[in-house]
């Protein structure tokens, strides 16, 4: 590790660095100006807490859109507790990472119920809070309070791995990764600092191809002087995913499409969809419908990449005649929560993107047999 090599420079480092970002900061939603920021003024917490638990695992550029319907649909924190947990779901739909919806939904009703709606400005209190981790505490302590805290997305670990090269492999390198974000960071401004070092790593120091030519502490980074700036951060061998089989169940009639809820525990939990077999991570789905019936089987339509395994999916398309899912004879089946969507709002429905792409596929398919 390079940090004791570099920690002369480190004023400089963090002073270029925070000077970068007055001239080039990104214009952000859920930022405020840098004018107001120099002033004092800080942002909306409610914000700055729905985007970063927004950004977890997912681009800025997929999470904009997503965080400008939210704070229009629920303004405050208080509306978004009030919201139904379906519609924040539906609402979710696309951005992957169903659990964060779910935990963001109760994390509101915990704030507006316990907190009055106040959330607190210390990283020890925020990590009381259901769905904030570390990283998240201290970029709402930082970003939104002023607090001094040590904040580390995937940007920010690449450049500081890059800075003082940073061989340990990850995971394990994080601890160094952290400390020598701890060495740079200032006592006051932590958050426009995180921010600066966010952007930096998201528009110069990425991960492939990276500008160092127009990198502002170019002079200081020793994986530049090395030549091997992309070997940084030093990542363990990637394992490889398995592959599940998996079955969907289509069921259409007077223009309406069988969806059923999910459960609330497990993957995808308490989301719309269409019924399935019951696939896993760990396991293949059965390959049983969920009643009796003529069915027409389309194999492998889709595959879908989860984090730690892949889905190859095939469609079923129910044949039959007429069907009653909630009479006597269905009440057998695992569709308990049946829900008959309207085919023309099916978009409306707030499907998971692995069954949205099943539906997608299908309604091709049928567009094709009626050309």
């Amino acid at each position: 590790m390079g940090v004791d090599r570099i920690t002369g420079e480190t004023q400089k480092i963090t002073a270029k660095i925070s000077a970068h970002y007055v001239d080039n900061a990104r214009n952000l939603p859920w930022r405020i100006p840098l004018a107001l920021s120099a002033a004092g003024s800080l942002p909306d917490p409610y914000h700055i807490w729905l985007s970063e638990v927004m950004l977890q695992q997912t681009t800025v550029a997929a999470v904009i859109a997503y965080f400008i319907k939210f704070t229009q649909r629920w303004p405050t924190v208080g509306d978004l507790a009030a919201a139904d947990e379906a519609d924040v779901l539906a609402a979710w739909a696309g951005l992957g990472y169903y659990a964060r919806a779910r935990n963001l939904h109760k994390c509101a009703r915990y704030v507006t119920e316990n907190l009055n709606g106040i959330f607190p400005e210390e990283e020890a209190e925020l990590l009381k809070l259901p769905g904030i981790g570390g990283y998240t505490a201290a970029a709402i302590a930082a970003i939104a309070f002023g607090r001094r805290a040590v904040v580390v997305d995937a940007n920010i670990e690449r450049l500081a791995a890059r800075l003082f090269a940073i061989d340990t492999p990850l995971p394990k390198g994080k601890a160094d990764i952290r400390i020598a974000m701890d060495v740079l960071t200032p006592e006051t401004g932590a958050g426009d600092f995180a921010q600066a070092c966010m952007d930096i790593g998201a528009s110069i120091c990425t991960a492939k191809s990276p500008k160092c030519e127009i990198c502002p502490v170019q002079v200081h980074c020793l994986a530049f002087a090395a030549g091997d700036q992309e070997r940084y951060p030093v990542k363990p061998p990637k394992k490889a995913k398995p592959t599940r089989k998996g079955r969907f169940f289509w069921v259409e009639q007077d223009n309406k499409l069988l969806l059923v809820t999910r459960p609330s525990k497990g993957m995808l939990g308490s989301m719309r969809a269409l019924p399935d077999d019951n696939w896993a991570a760990g396991i293949d789905g059965h390959g049983e419908p969920p009643f009796a019936g003529k069915w027409r089987l389309h194999e492998n339509v889709i595959q879908h990449s989860f984090t730690h395994f892949s889905l190859e999916v095939d469609l079923a398309v129910y044949q039959s005649d007429k069907i009653s899912i909630n009479n006597d004879d269905n009440k057998k089946t695992d569709i308990e929560t049946a829900i008959w969507w309207p085919m023309h709002g099916i978009e409306d429905a707030g499907l998971p993107t692995l069954f949205a792409k099943a539906v997608r596929w299908n309604m091709k398919q049928k567009s094709k047999g009626s050309e």
